[in-house]
């Protein structure tokens, strides 16, 4: 019962690592890798880019594969944050500032 708790509640905010990005970024597009290895969520770019073409890789709970896709300020969800996945376990939050 306790193991289960966190697969019927999901993933929340709270706790999540979060990296601030100036809005001005976002409104020009940032690249997915590269806002990914910025988020700790890859080392590198290339690792993110593996991460992207495998199917490994969200925006707001979104499955992206496709590599060059560019995140821009229309990715701010409800909270006021971008929430990237990597596999089901590595999130981490964007928040533009």
């Amino acid at each position: 019962e306790t193991a289960q708790k966190p697969f019927e509640a999901g993933v929340t905010a709270d706790g999540l690592p979060t990296t601030e990005l100036p809005t001005e970024e976002l409104e020009a597009g940032i690249a997915l890798f590269a806002l990914m290895a910025r988020a700790g969520l890859a080392a590198t770019n290339s690792e993110a880019r593996r991460l992207i073409k495998g199917g490994g890789a969200r925006i707001n709970d979104t499955l992206v594969n496709n590599e060059t896709h560019e995140v821009g300020t229309d990715a701010i969800n409800s909270d006021g944050v971008i929430k990237l996945s990597a596999g089901k376990k590595r999130h981490a939050l964007i928040r533009p500032i």
